[in-house]
């Protein structure tokens, strides 16, 4: 059994969250991600800050939701997130 990761080509993709929340008086179920573009990573890479805190502002901005949002996440549903960005990008991490 392999761990390898599958592509994935579709321009969007709805995640179930396994522990949805609030923040705002908005219920959160599902996020919506989109494909990562070149610009986006660029825009995470400038941040000053932690490496954590430049993934939240790259999922936020695929997600197109605040930073807040994604901070609230379960750790569940945030590797769900991740895995859906890797599958994005065809297993490869940056």
């Amino acid at each position: 059994m392999t761990d390898e990761v599958k592509k994935d080509m579709r321009l969007s993709a709805e995640i179930t969250l396994d522990f949805p929340f609030e923040v705002d008086g908005k219920n959160y179920k599902s996020l919506t991600m989109r494909r990562p573009k070149t610009k986006d990573s660029l825009k995470a890479a400038k941040f000053k800050g932690h490496d954590a805190d430049k993934g939240i502002l790259l999922l936020a901005d695929l997600c197109n939701v605040s930073p807040d949002v994604i901070a609230e996440l379960d750790e569940i549903d945030a590797m769900k997130l991740g895995a859906q960005l890797d599958a994005f990008r065809g297993g490869q991490s940056s």
